[in-house]
């Protein structure tokens, strides 16, 4: 496993790191005990970041990843969690429930403190919200010694362009934007490196576009990007790959890009995930994928206020 710093909190975090979300169920129907089994491999083969939620699995996620980091040296992973979002429409970033949720989660992990705590899809609310009532709040929080580092996440592009100038974030979450068919990350580098913000990387098969099995039907990508996402990986299957394989190690290959957070509740899938980091990634298989897949290159969906969903402009430098 290679481990790359995290932007300039001076964490050396792993390239693929283990994303709990799955511990939720959110995707399907877990074991609680393969759940914690999937936990102690990802650690076991050299995974030392792990990022969670309250929202995943209204807290299950949580309270099975406490079971599973109970009574394990707190100085051997770093861990994340969130605060502000708990449900699909529910948000509350006031100072009150930032509060009261981090005691909430710091009981169901069995800590007394978290590395990282991320405001959770802040496209949703007001700025003035995040700026005037949440940041202060984790200012105090990592003044007191509950949090090392805190920052916020979201989806579209241009809520990191428009927030990350106006608070003082160490750093951000972003998903679904490198990947085999949407690079538009690269856009975002150049402002997280001046702001010296850890950038971490979530989603490398995009929710489950990059699958063979058909995409679930919640997905909010469109008809074309599905049918195409799903020739890629037809197209892998029939080479004698599966393009999980190829998405893992795209998404692990870029050097500053520090770390890309995957998701299982499935210990043979995250040992498997972190084998292939490992390995040389096969450049004819990846360029005859990127070539499928260039009709749909960076396009998604919107989230959140209207404002963060207009198209953010190239920058120098957004190749492959």
């Amino acid at each position: 496993m290679k481990y790359r710093k995290l932007g300039n909190t001076g964490l050396d975090v792993s390239v693929l790191s283990f994303g709990a979300s799955s511990l939720g169920s959110v995707f399907r129907h877990t074991d609680d005990m393969d759940s914690r089994r999937a936990v102690h491999a990802a650690l076991h083969a050299g995974i030392n970041y792990i990022d969670v939620s309250p929202y995943y699995g209204r807290t299950k996620a949580e309270s099975v990843l406490g079971q599973a980091l109970k009574g394990l040296p707190r100085d051997s992973y770093l861990l994340s969690t969130k605060v502000g979002r708990y449900g699909e429409n529910e948000f509350d970033f006031s100072k009150d429930r930032i509060l009261r949720s981090l005691d909430e989660s710091l009981t169901r992990l069995h800590t007394d403190y978290v590395d990282m705590l991320f405001l959770h899809d802040i496209e949703f609310v007001p700025k003035e919200i995040i700026l005037e009532e949440a940041v202060p709040v984790l200012q105090r929080l990592k003044a007191e010694g509950k949090i090392r580092y805190f920052g916020f996440s979201g989806l579209p592009l241009k809520l990191f362009t428009t927030m990350l100038p106006l608070m003082e974030a160490d750093v951000i979450l972003s998903y679904c934007h490198y990947s085999l068919n949407d690079t538009s990350l690269l856009q975002l580098l150049p402002l997280a490196k001046e702001k010296q913000a850890g950038l971490v990387n979530a989603s490398p098969l995009s929710m489950g576009l990059l699958s063979t099995r058909e995409t679930p039907s919640w997905h909010p990508a469109s008809g074309r990007v599905k049918r195409i996402c799903k020739q890629a990986a037809d197209y892998c299957a029939s080479q004698g790959t599966d393009i999980a394989k190829l998405a893992v190690q795209f998404s692990c290959s870029h050097e500053q890009i520090p770390t890309t957070l995957v998701s299982t509740a499935n210990p043979d899938n995250i040992i498997r995930n972190a084998a292939w980091t490992d390995e040389a990634i096969d450049q004819e298989l990846l360029a005859s994928v990127l070539q499928i897949l260039s009709p749909i290159r960076n396009e998604l969906w919107p989230s959140g206020r209207p404002e963060y969903n207009e198209e953010p402009s190239l920058v120098e430098g957004d190749t492959l």
